[in-house]
C-alpha cells in the first residue's frame, strides 16, 4: 500500500495521517497510550507497506488489548487507511471493473443489471470466494449504493439502499439448498450461508463508509459512523445485540477482575507491625531491628447487599451489575440482591453458582415482571418497603450499593428511612447510569439522594468494573 494507494497520503502526510489515527481510535474508546503510539510507529516502521494486511496487523498488536475492540479498530484503519479510492482506478480490470465481456460498462442500475448481478453474487456466495465477494461489494455500493444531487451535508453514498436493491438476505434458501447439494449437512449449511451473507453485508457497509470518508474526510465519519466499543457503550443507549455482546462480555471481565484482586491482595498480604516479635529479633544484632516482623493479616471480606431499580431501561444497567457482582460473589463475605419498582423483591436465590447466565437472566426477567404494584417508580415506596421487610440484611460488615437513575416521579423521597439505613452499614454507595448532566433534570433527586448516600456516576462497562475493583 503505497501513499497514492493511501487516499492520496504522501511520506510527509503519512505522520499527520497516523496521530489523526490514534486519535480517532481514543475518541472511540480504545486506551491507546503515547508509548503505544511510539511502539505502533516502530512496528509499521519495519513492515512492507505494499502489504496492508500486514500493515493492519502491526498496527493491531501495538494498540488493541482486546478482542471486543478489534471491530472497532478494524473500522478506522479502513477509514484512515483505504484500500482504494473510489472505484479503485486501475486497480480493477474487466468484470472486476464494472464492465461485460465485451468491454463496454455495466448499466449502472436497472431490471436486467440487478438480475445479473444477483446471480453472480450467489455463484460467489455458493462458492465462498471471498476476494470476488470483496469485489461485488464495492460494485454494489457503486451500482446500487449512489444517491447523487443530495443536499448539503447529506452523503451520496447508503449502504442500506444497496442491500435493498441486491436483498442479498432472500438468496438464503438457495445458498443453503446448493450447499447441501454439495454434500454438506442442513445445520452447517445454515451457518454457512449466514456467515457469508453477513461477511458481504459487512463488506457495503465497510465500502459504503469509505467512500463517504473520501467525500466528508476521515473524521467526520469516525465522530458520527464509528460504533463505540462494548466497555465504553452507556448502558441506557444499548440496542438489542449490544446487550447480547454485553452479556458475552461480563464473565470475561469478571476473571480479569477476580485476576488483578487476587494478585493486589497478595501484594498487600503483610499485616501490621509485630512489635514484640522485631524487638526480640533485634537481640542477635546488639539491639537494631534489622528486620522487621508482622502480625497475620486478618482477612476482611464485606457482605455486600444491591439493591436494583429495575424499570425501564434501566433494568439493563442493574441486570449487568447484579451479573458482575455475582461472578465476583466469592470475593464477598455473602451477597444477597434485591429488585424493585415500587415494591421490593428479593432476587438472591436466582444467582445460583454454576447456573446458566442465560437462564438466570430469564428467571430474573420473570421475577421482576409483575414488581410494579403502582405502575410507576417509586424510589421513596421501596425504600420503605426494604426498611420494614428486609432490615435483617444490613449490619456493621455491609456495603449497601443502590442501583438507579434517583428518578421517582415526583414521589415522596424517604430520605430520613435511607439515612437511618445507611447508618447501619459499614459503607453505602449509589450507582447512576445517567450522564452527571442530567442529573437534577426533570423528576431527578440525584443530588438530594447524593446528600444522603454517595451518588458515582455509572453510565458504562469501564466506569462499572473500575466501581466493582474499589468495592472489593
Amino acid at each position: 500500500m503505497s501513499p497514492a494507494q493511501d487516499g492520496g497520503v504522501s511520506e510527509s502526510g503519512l505522520l499527520a495521517r497516523h496521530l489523526a489515527f490514534l486519535e480517532a481510535l481514543r475518541s472511540a474508546g480504545l486506551p491507546v497510550s503515547l508509548v503505544e503510539g511510539l511502539d505502533a510507529v516502530t512496528a509499521v516502521g519495519a513492515l512492507d507497506w505494499a502489504d496492508r494486511d500486514i500493515v493492519r496487523a502491526g498496527y493491531a498488536a501495538a494498540t488493541v488489548k482486546r478482542h471486543a475492540q478489534r471491530t472497532t479498530f478494524d473500522a478506522l484503519f479502513d477509514l484512515y487507511f483505504p484500500p482504494l479510492v473510489g472505484d479503485g482506478g486501475s486497480s480493477l480490470t474487466g468484470d472486476e471493473a464494472g464492465t461485460n465481456e465485451a468491454g463496454a460498462e455495466r448499466p449502472r442500475d436497472d431490471g436486467a443489471a440487478l438480475q445479473a448481478f444477483r446471480e453472480e453474487l450467489l455463484a460467489a456466495l455458493l462458492e465462498g470466494d471471498e476476494r470476488r465477494l470483496e469485489l461485488l461489494a464495492r460494485e454494489a455500493i457503486a451500482r446500487f449504493g449512489a444517491m447523487p444531487g443530495r443536499g448539503p451535508g447529506l452523503s451520496s453514498w447508503s449502504a442500506y439502499t444497496a442491500l435493498r436493491r441486491v436483498a442479498p438476505q432472500e438468496l438464503v434458501d438457495q445458498i443453503v439448498q446448493g450447499l447441501i447439494d454439495a454434500g454438506i449437512d442442513d445445520e452447517r449449511a445454515e451457518r454457512t450461508a449466514a456467515r457469508r451473507i453477513g461477511g458481504f453485508t459487512r463488506g457495503v457497509e465497510d465500502d459504503a463508509r469509505r467512500r463517504i470518508g473520501e467525500e466528508k474526510g476521515a473524521e467526520h465519519v469516525a465522530a458520527v459512523a464509528t460504533k463505540p466499543t462494548i466497555d465504553t457503550l452507556d448502558f441506557l443507549s444499548m440496542r438489542r445485540t449490544d446487550l447480547e455482546q454485553m452479556r458475552r462480555e461480563v464473565y470475561p471481565l469478571a476473571r480479569r477482575l477476580a485476576t488483578r484482586l487476587t494478585r493486589e491482595h497478595h501484594a498487600r498480604g503483610r499485616g501490621p507491625l509485630d512489635f514484640r516479635r522485631t524487638v526480640r529479633a533485634s537481640v542477635s544484632t546488639g539491639g537494631v531491628p534489622l528486620t522487621t516482623h508482622h502480625k497475620p493479616k486478618r482477612p476482611h471480606r464485606n457482605e455486600l447487599v444491591v439493591l436494583c431499580d429495575v424499570s425501564g431501561s434501566v433494568a439493563n444497567f442493574a441486570q449487568f451489575t447484579l451479573m458482575l457482582v455475582f461472578a465476583l460473589r466469592e470475593s464477598f463475605q455473602r451477597v444477597r440482591a434485591f429488585t424493585f419498582i415500587d415494591h421490593v423483591h428479593e432476587v438472591t436465590h436466582h444467582f445460583r453458582p454454576g447456573a446458566d447466565l442465560v437462564d438466570v437472566m430469564t428467571e430474573l426477567a420473570a421475577s421482576t415482571a409483575q414488581a410494579a404494584l403502582w405502575g410507576r417508580t417509586n424510589y421513596g415506596r421501596a425504600i420503605e418497603k426494604f426498611a420494614e421487610e428486609h432490615r435483617d440484611a444490613l449490619g456493621p460488615k455491609t456495603a449497601l450499593l443502590v442501583l438507579g437513575d434517583a428518578r421517582s416521579n415526583y414521589s415522596d423521597l424517604a430520605l430520613d428511612t435511607l439515612r437511618e439505613v445507611a447508618e447501619e452499614c459499614r459503607h453505602a454507595w449509589w450507582l447512576n447510569p445517567e450522564h452527571r448532566r442530567h442529573w437534577d433534570t426533570g423528576d431527578s433527586a440525584a443530588t438530594r439522594y447524593g446528600e444522603v448516600v454517595p451518588m458515582v456516576e455509572c453510565r458504562n462497562l469501564t466506569q462499572l468494573s473500575e466501581f466493582v475493583h474499589r468495592l472489593v
